[in-house]
């Protein structure tokens, strides 16, 4: 499994996609793709070419996206986010060879699996052994049907925590978010590790 520090490349722009794309005060937020003012409840896409998720009005989600293929005027560039979650069982991330408890595993278009996650260096991306994730789906079939790409296994089992769920990938970088936002010297600091267990105890499924 190959393991790389990214600071500064696609999972830093998807974490400042997610955090910081935010309407200066009293402005409404609009559209990244045609600058319509925007619902609280807006969709997102997940844009292949740039590796940033977009807020989007529903007339361009439409438009843009096909949200089993990813097709549509953008020629596959965007992909419609999901929005359901699923609370599952435990699943055996140990064995999928990631040294972290705080984590989030995300099925690629071309097959791959990559498992992304916070640590003192930045942000840390690995590659997932296509055996390891086969024999995962084999105990927790739910995984099966991840739409790739858009759709994660987020999991967090530090500090004797059993919260493991099949998420949208935009709940994935605001929970990055919150870390980056709260962490503090090597361990995280005293704020940083509750307002994780906050995030998890609000998420809530939904179909």
């Amino acid at each position: 499994m190959t393991t790389r520090t990214a600071p500064g490349g696609a999972l830093a722009r998807l974490i400042r996609s997610s955090a910081d794309r935010r309407p200066a005060a009293g402005a409404a937020e609009v559209c990244d793709l045609c600058a319509e003012p925007l619902s609280e409840d807006h969709p997102h896409l997940y844009d292949t070419g740039q590796a940033e998720v977009r807020c989007a009005c529903r007339a361009c989600s439409v438009l843009f996206a096909d949200a089993r293929h990813g097709t549509g005027a953008g020629d596959g560039q965007f992909r419609l986010v999901p929005t359901r979650r699923i609370r599952l069982p435990e699943v055996d991330t140990a064995a999928l060879g990631v040294p972290v408890g705080l984590v989030f595993f995300v099925p690629r278009a071309d097959g791959s699996v990559t498992a992304e996650g916070p640590s003192p260096a930045g942000a840390m991306r690995w590659e997932v052994d296509a055996a390891a994730w086969q024999r995962a789906v084999a105990g927790c079939p739910p995984l099966a049907g991840m739409t790739p790409d858009v759709e994660a296994l987020l999991v967090n089992t530090v500090h004797g925590l059993d919260h493991h769920w099949i998420v949208p990938v935009d709940d994935c970088f605001r929970m990055l978010a919150v870390v980056r936002r709260e962490w503090r010297g090597l361990s995280g600091g005293g704020r940083m590790w509750p307002a994780v267990e906050r995030f998890f105890e609000e998420l809530t499924e939904r179909p």
